[in-house]
């Protein structure tokens, strides 16, 4: 098992950092749906790594017990102040889906879609008439799943807001400390430009410090997790201008080492104003 692996394996059941996370997704989801109520759209919520209903938190409050906590497609579907029109779930993982199927035909008032697809691929043969829909997007990926195609094929469509979760902690355990960029293992590096859109990555790594020489005349690597996180958002702040938002939240494990980065992104840019200031609101106050 390589180190990307042993991340999606972490992070089947998670911790408090997952609290946290769906406790800002739904927040958002009420204040959202909340004031566009009387607009004339119609809203819809994508799960592009969707899950199951409910996530396992074993030994959460008690070392002894299995804590259930709604996942996030539950808690979309209870939002009810304007519930939204549509709620589509995407879910590659056969077993996963089919809990999705079960959640569905639990709910079956609702317009539901349960997708047993590649995220990636669905997003970006996603069509919709984006000057009716507008909605919130919710990526939330076991490791480097989210590719930047998929991320500019979402920054085009002006009509989602979107959280998004950067696995700092997953892209960090790819990059050796020292070392030539080039003599990283092709595979990772392939999928490090995937994940970036471009080779700014490689820039963590710099000539040495004076007294830092490596026998191989390697380079060293810097600025560890905070320079990937740096370069990523710079690549989104390029992407998505002003409609991205700098303040994020860093989610922990109970090492207090950094796991993931969630993110957040304004679909059209008419709500720039309201979604940035609803969602430094949510990061501030959970």
């Amino acid at each position: 098992m390589d180190d990307i692996e042993k991340e999606k394996s972490s992070a089947k059941f998670g911790g408090q950092w997952t609290i946290d996370k769906l406790n800002i997704l739904e927040e958002y989801l009420d204040a959202y749906s909340t004031a566009l109520k009387n607009q004339p759209f119609d809203l819809m919520y994508i799960d592009a790594f969707a899950g199951a209903g409910l996530i396992e938190l074993p030994g959460y409050d008690d070392a002894e017990a299995q804590a259930f906590v709604s996942g996030s497609a539950e808690r979309a579907i209870r939002i009810d102040d304007k519930p939204f029109d549509k709620l589509i779930f995407v879910e590659k993982d056969p077993a996963r889906y089919a809990e999705l199927q079960s959640l569905r035909e639990s709910h079956s008032e609702r317009n539901i879609e349960v997708k047993n697809s590649d995220a990636n691929s669905f997003l970006r043969e996603l069509e919709e008439d984006w000057r009716k829909w507008r909605g919130v997007l919710f990526l939330d990926p076991f490791a480097t799943e989210v590719e930047w195609s998929t991320i500019k094929t979402i920054a085009g469509f002006q009509a989602l807001d979107t959280w998004l979760l950067f696995p700092a902690s997953a892209v960090a355990r790819m990059l050796p400390a020292s070392s030539l960029p080039e003599n990283i293992d092709p595979k990772w590096a392939e999928r490090l430009t995937r994940v970036f859109g471009d080779e700014r990555w490689r820039d963590l790594y710099q000539e040495p410090s004076q007294g830092r020489l490596f026998e191989n005349g390697g380079m060293e690597r810097q600025r560890g997790v905070d320079g990937l996180l740096s370069i990523y958002k710079e690549n989104l702040e390029r992407l998505f201008g002003n409609r991205f938002l700098q303040k994020s939240r860093t989610l922990k494990n109970s090492k207090n080492s950094p796991l993931f980065e969630f993110l957040f992104c304004v679909g059209n840019p008419r709500g720039i104003e309201p979604a940035t200031r609803i969602a430094n609101h949510i990061l501030e106050r959970i």
